[in-house]
């Protein structure tokens, strides 16, 4: 459907009509200036003045573009058939931790190892899009927090920007835990109380930030923000070196017990991910958190228009001001003065 977001400007129509018709015309004034060549430009008007239709031709062409730059001033759109959003869903928060220790390849995916973020990035990206009709949103964190992507409907946007995710792009010294708790926070207590879920997964303990973990997870509890945390890193890999082999344990900093409370104070869960199938399991569970109902919605997708008639008014303009040129004049003056340029050099060679 055809719509006009400002329709009163085309009470402006006829003003190039009332200016001409009740504005007395301005008063001749005499040349300040002598014009050698105005004699030329006289005859070259005068030329292209006889020819009546030419005038009528300037005048439709003139209207013309009035009437399609009032139309591009009303702002006209296409306003497309009602679509309707998901009415059951969560407003889910996704918290991940991006800081250096992500690049830790102790994961292993077909018998080769794989850094943690990697396998994040996998893992988690397949269980946005299975999160048909909930709202989700990103938070990538290191040494500071940032919101990634708003709640949004855009599953693809949201899985672009978490692919898209490196290591480095924030301060990766660190890792501010609860800065991430305390940003999902801001963004979801004015969201239906309900269906408020973060999901934080890191693999380190919070070393940065201006709120500890524990003030964030108090502020989640006020908020009925439930928190779902996931530590990931296996507890042992084993390094081979020119004296043998030992065992060590990445996920030594991992700081469970924070995480635990944490969850467990908002009526959550703590999660353990110490390879790729709990990871997958972890994510799996969590997919079958359930849905609340919401208030129905529908939106209808808008196409702008005024382009169009703004740009054929500016391409009539243009073809207007080439048409008022006098070509065959101009072209055909110019010729005689070079057949009288030859002339005079062909007799001053005679006389000569």
């Amino acid at each position: 459907m055809l719509e006009f977001t400002w329709p009163w400007v085309f009470v402006l129509l006829p003003l190039p009509y009332l200016i001409y018709k009740f504005m007395p015309a301005a008063p001749r004034q005499d040349a300040a200036l002598y014009v050698p060549f105005f004699g030329v430009l006289s005859s070259l008007q005068a030329d292209n003045d006889d020819i009546s239709s030419g005038r009528r031709l300037n005048l439709i062409c003139c209207s013309l573009i009035w009437l399609l730059v009032i139309l591009a001033a009303s702002r006209p759109q296409w306003l497309g058939e009602p679509v309707q959003l998901p009415s059951t869903g969560r407003d889910l928060m996704l918290s991940v931790d991006i800081s250096g220790s992500m690049e830790a390849q102790d994961m292993v995916v077909g018998n080769r190892q794989a850094s943690r973020i990697d396998v994040v990035k996998a893992v988690v990206g397949d269980f946005v899009e299975r999160r048909e009709g909930d709202r989700l949103g990103l938070i990538l964190f290191a040494a500071h927090a940032y919101v990634q992507a708003p709640l949004t409907f855009d599953r693809e946007t949201v899985g672009t920007l978490l692919e898209e995710a490196e290591i480095g792009i924030i301060e990766e010294s660190a890792t501010a835990i609860g800065d991430a708790i305390g940003l999902a926070v801001i963004h979801l207590r004015n969201r239906p109380e309900n269906s408020r879920v973060l999901v934080l997964l890191t693999d380190g303990v919070n070393n940065a930030g201006s709120v500890s973990p524990e003030q964030a997870g108090m502020l989640a509890q006020q908020e009925n923000i439930r928190v779902y945390t996931i530590g990931i890193g296996a507890d042992q890999v084993v390094q081979r070196s020119f004296f043998g082999a030992r065992a060590i344990n990445p996920s030594a900093e991992l700081d469970e017990a924070v995480l635990t409370q944490i969850a467990e104070s908002t009526g959550g869960r703590y999660f353990r991910a110490r390879d790729v199938n709990d990871l997958v399991g972890i994510y799996e569970e969590l997919d079958r958190l359930e849905t609340i109902e919401q208030d129905d919605q529908t939106y209808r997708p808008t196409r702008v228009l005024f382009y169009y008639p703004l740009g054929t008014a500016l391409a009539i303009s243009f073809l207007l001001a080439l048409a008022s040129i006098p070509w065959l004049a101009l072209f055909g003056r110019a010729r005689v003065e070079d057949f009288d340029d030859a002339d005079n050099s062909n007799a001053s060679g005679s006389q000569a």
